[in-house]
């Protein structure tokens, strides 16, 4: 008999998939239609659905805590926090939604979750499969620093637009916000890719002895 929590954690997964999938045939279905003119109004097109996922995936947070999803705490919310931040940046400045970077970005940020979500589907469903599990602890690592590059350059692009006056209430001027937090981002990431390659080797060695007692 199947448990509300297994029907809840597969029902997520396959709902974030099913996204991110909406997400990625979009961007890419608008850029051979409309050429380099679609990257100007990605924002506009998938922002809600994007938004949407990355709200949600706070709860991934809450799935770690209690349980039902195996995973490492930290580096989950090091990447939940940060795009958060970032994605509510963007929607807070109309200047930077139009950039092209926001597309680059968000391109990223599906592959990256499109590597993750259908191994976690498999997982939920006991029927890990060896390829995803490589894709997932692999590929994804090198995908996940150039993303955390290009959060650093949407950051560094949509400086001149945040208005002064509301950094100013907090006493902070935009080069001092700069040079604070692009280095907690690098420091994050780092963590993040240290806990990632640490999880990567646990599981890769946890299949090599089942493939052994088999």
């Amino acid at each position: 008999m199947l448990s509300f929590r297994l029907v809840y954690i597969f029902s997520y997964n396959l709902f974030q998939f099913c996204g991110h999938t909406w997400i990625l045939a979009n961007t890419i279905a608008r850029f051979f239609t409309f050429g380099q003119d679609a990257l100007a109004d990605t924002f506009y097109s998938v922002g809600f659905v994007m938004s949407l996922c990355q709200l949600l995936s706070i709860l991934e947070l809450f799935h770690i805590a209690d349980g039902i999803e195996k995973a490492r705490l930290l580096p989950r919310f090091i990447q939940v926090v940060e795009k958060n931040f970032l994605l509510i940046m963007v929607i807070m400045l109309e200047e930077v939604q139009s950039k092209p970077v926001v597309c680059v970005q968000f391109f990223l940020w599906n592959i990256l979750d499109l590597l993750r979500y259908p191994h976690e589907l498999l997982r939920v469903m006991d029927t890990p499969s060896i390829t995803m599990l490589w894709t997932r602890y692999t590929l994804w690592i090198p995908l996940y620093i150039l993303s955390v590059a290009t959060e650093g350059v949407t950051l560094y692009q949509a400086l001149p637009y945040i208005e002064p006056a509301a950094l100013n209430s907090t006493h902070i001027h935009p080069p001092v916000f700069l040079m604070v937090y692009l280095p907690v981002l690098a420091l994050g990431a780092s963590v993040t890719i240290w806990q990632l390659l640490k999880e990567r080797q646990q599981h890769l060695e946890k299949w090599k002895k089942k493939m052994k007692r088999k």
